[in-house]
């Protein structure tokens, strides 16, 4: 490599990829969706997000010798095919955990506002499954985790039945179709019927890991089950009919956090810079800002959640555009108003730079711990 200027193509819905890949060359942005092999034959850098297939159809005549994720799972890249052909690869591991367990928390608030003494089941506990694990053990909430790769050495496991049988049970497995334990459809028509009929079920993981068709099966008869997806079989060709049973909808948003966003952006930067010949010092990033929410003290955690953040209005927003679309002279398809949601996705603040404040008086010690411990920050009179 040269210290020519770099072409490199991005996603154009990776926040700050222009700013800080731009020193170092000509940076096309691009609908994720639409990138192609014709549009990156003389590209160097390769900058995706989930929604780009990266494999050796794409990448076969171009010149690409880096390509960086920001996403935390890496099931839409063929990682054997970058190492085959000595291309540099990296991902975000974690970037936007917190991002989602802020949305895991937000559907327990709105669905069960009391789900503080509810017993929680992880299904897959690694970034993300991990911290809410640890989030709601600094809440003293009964949790039970099953994990086939971890062992009770790393933390409590528990057996697959035992979570099935859990109050709430949140899925944050990768898709893998091979090995072991592969998750494709592990939440089939079987394991869905062995969740208590009253149970919780959220899926903010991947959406291959449950079988949407058996699914919608299962709602039909067992309507007082509650089901929040974030994630679908077929995106962004989601089945409408099945957004029309669970109890919340969301278009694949629940990393999407204002810090998740950056921090996924930030660490395949930081790798990129470790890739080039020439090493180069990182600049301070940009300060964020943190957002003030003010609260009663006589508020519950879960309304001050929903304060913070309501998934609600993600839920209502996607309804309205898929089930209740206003007339258009257009003919939008599902999938463009799925992907224009995600792309027009208003800004969501994470607990850990949002100040909660009273009213005038304090907190109680009980409502600090608690919500100290799900990282916000906290101003009152004391």
């Amino acid at each position: 490599m040269t210290n020519a200027r770099l072409k490199i193509v991005a996603d154009q819905n990776m926040p700050m990829v222009e700013a800080l890949f731009s020193p170092f060359g000509d940076v096309t942005l691009m609908a994720g969706r639409s990138i192609s092999a014709a549009d990156i034959v003389d590209a160097d850098v390769l900058l995706v997000r989930s929604v780009t297939l990266v494999n050796e159809t794409l990448l076969a005549e171009s010149a690409v010798k880096f390509v960086g994720s920001a996403t935390i799972g890496v099931d839409h890249i063929d990682i054997d095919y970058l190492c085959a052909h000595d291309i540099k690869f990296a991902y975000a591991p974690g970037c936007n955990a917190a991002a989602v367990v802020q949305y895991d928390l937000s559907v327990m608030s709105y669905l069960e506002p009391y789900w503080q003494h509810k017993n929680i089941g992880i299904v897959g506990c690694g970034n993300v499954g991990g911290l809410l694990l640890r989030t709601l053990k600094a809440l003293d909430i009964d949790c039970c985790v099953y994990d086939p790769f971890l062992t009770n050495e790393d933390i409590p496991l528990s057996d697959f039945d035992s979570v099935l049988r859990c109050d709430i049970v949140c899925l944050h497995t990768p898709l893998t179709y091979e090995g072991p334990f592969p998750t494709y459809h592990l939440f089939d028509q079987n394991v869905l019927s062995r969740l208590n009929s009253s149970a919780l079920l959220i899926n903010a993981g991947r959406g291959d890991v449950v079988d949407n068709a058996a699914l919608l099966r299962l709602l039909t008869t067992q309507p007082e089950l509650q089901v929040a997806l974030d994630v679908w079989s077929d995106e962004p060709e989601i089945d409408l009919e099945l957004l029309n049973k669970v109890s919340i909808g969301t278009p694949h948003i629940a990393g999407y956090s204002r810090e998740g966003k950056i921090n996924g952006t930030k660490m395949i930067f930081e790798a990129f810079i470790d890739w080039l010949p020439n090493k180069v010092p990182i600049k301070p990033y940009e300060p964020l800002s943190c957002v003030e929410i003010a609260c009663q003290c006589t508020d519950t955690l879960s309304d001050i959640i929903l304060a913070s953040y309501n998934v609600l209005d993600d839920d209502i927003r996607m309804r309205q555009s898929l089930l209740h679309p206003r007339e258009t002279s257009g003919k939008a398809t599902v999938a463009s108003i799925f992907d224009d949601l995600r792309k027009t996705y208003p800004t969501r603040i994470q607990n850990d730079w949002t100040v909660i404040s009273s009213d005038g008086k304090n907190f109680s010690d009980n409502q600090r711990y608690q919500l100290e411990g799900l990282g916000f920050k906290l101003r009152d009179s004391r």
